[in-house]
């Protein structure tokens, strides 16, 4: 989506550019085919016309450059455009003084501002706009037939800018709610993990406390180094409050959540760390995943590798990653038997579910073998061009 939103943009700038210069060559070209207009101002009109065009053209184009001067560039516009247009009505004879460019200029602007302005302002400048376009041919052509028509066609070219204007300010809406609800899920999701960071990290500091005590008041246990036993305990509690500090900045940030990778080899060896054998199949080891897809199992792997850890008296973890009967698998093995309350699916178990049901996948946790244990997340895969067009999209 952002590698081809850009090339997006600047096609239509291009395209924007070669209309207007298109139509300040035809407004060139008609001023200067007709005959030389009379009257006070007709010298002074015949010079300013066609830079008055131009110079409409090159302010429509900077409104892409100052976004926050709309106004001041409709303004602008608007100025130039109704001044030839009062120039031309004290003007005794005008073969042709077209507005073609000044009107298009005041459409484009017209409509960004009905995009980007508060509703108020957008409703000045698309009524002071619509006054502009239509006064412009009405007084430099008069209503006689045919030219009776070109206000009509520049009413409908006004309402067709306004129109297009609040389609993109409803899409951008639309778009900022989306983004919104995402981030409010996401920090959703992050607070129910919350209660395990900090129960795993004060378990720590708990058992290191009451182990100290009792080999205190163990006669028969060797002599201890009190300051030994602080300093595991001191760790422990400053891994606890770096954990806790990094994961409430998350939520109070107003930022996504932030995505390792975008290639699943990378995801999974992130989540899994040094200590943990991973194995890919080569054939999804470079697939790419949209930043949804990879936020969630990469916080799938880390809750799963959290919860071998601190339910069970693991030796051996094993990450692994591999397709199956079209859908992209991840287990995560251990030795150890969790306990009972893991057993039954605690909040960890639970959001991981969550997050892959969300996906359109699957999660189930369960013992494996002798005395083992595994996690087996599955997420369907589509075609090789788009494997997660499955996945519910957001936006």
């Amino acid at each position: 989506m952002t590698a081809g939103g850009q090339p997006a943009r600047r096609s239509v700038f291009v395209a924007e550019v070669a209309v207007l210069l298109v139509a300040t060559v035809v407004d060139a070209v008609q001023v200067s085919g007709g005959d030389g207009p009379r009257g006070v101002l007709g010298p002074l009109l015949t010079m300013v016309v066609p830079y008055a065009g131009t110079a409409a053209a090159i302010l429509a184009v900077l409104r892409r450059r100052f976004p926050r001067r709309i106004e001041l560039l409709a303004g602008a516009v608007m100025g130039l455009s109704l001044l030839g247009t009062a120039a031309a009505g004290f003007v005794e004879q005008v073969p042709a003084q077209p507005p073609l460019t000044e009107v298009l200029a005041v459409l484009l602007l017209a409509a960004a501002g009905c995009r980007r302005l508060p509703s108020a302002r957008a409703a000045v400048l698309a009524v002071a706009a619509c006054v502009t376009v239509v006064l412009a041919p009405i007084v430099r052509y008069g209503l006689d037939y045919p030219a009776a028509l070109f206000p009509v066609a520049a009413a409908l070219a006004w309402g067709a800018a306004v129109a297009l204007g609040l389609i993109l300010r409803d899409a951008d809406a639309r778009h900022r709610r989306d983004l919104e609800r995402i981030r409010t899920e996401d920090r959703l999701q992050l607070a129910r993990d919350l209660h395990d960071l900090v129960a795993h990290h004060v378990t720590g500091i708990v058992v290191r406390t009451r182990a100290a005590q009792a080999l205190a008041a163990n006669p028969a246990a060797p002599a201890q180094d009190p300051a030994e036993v602080y300093d595991q305990i001191e760790h422990a509690a400053a891994e606890a409050l770096t954990a806790t500090r990094g994961l409430v900045g998350v939520l109070r940030s107003d930022e996504p959540l932030p995505s390792p990778s975008l290639v699943l080899g990378d995801v999974v060896r992130v989540a899994a760390g040094e200590e943990v054998a991973v194995h890919v199949g080569d054939d999804v080891e470079a697939l790419p995943l949209p930043p949804r897809v990879s936020v969630a199992l990469h916080r799938v792997l880390l809750e799963a590798l959290t919860n071998s850890r601190r339910h069970a008296r693991a030796t051996g973890v094993r990450v692994t990653a591999r397709s199956d009967d079209g859908d992209l698998v991840l287990e995560i093995d251990n030795d150890g038997v969790p306990d009972g309350v893991a057993a039954q699916g605690g909040h960890g178990v639970l959001g991981m579910t969550e997050r892959m049901a969300e996906l359109g996948g699957e999660l189930a946790a369960g013992p494996h073998g002798h005395d083992g244990w595994r996690v087996t997340a599955r997420l369907p895969l589509g075609p090789d061009d788009d494997p997660f067009d499955t996945v519910p999209r957001g936006i």
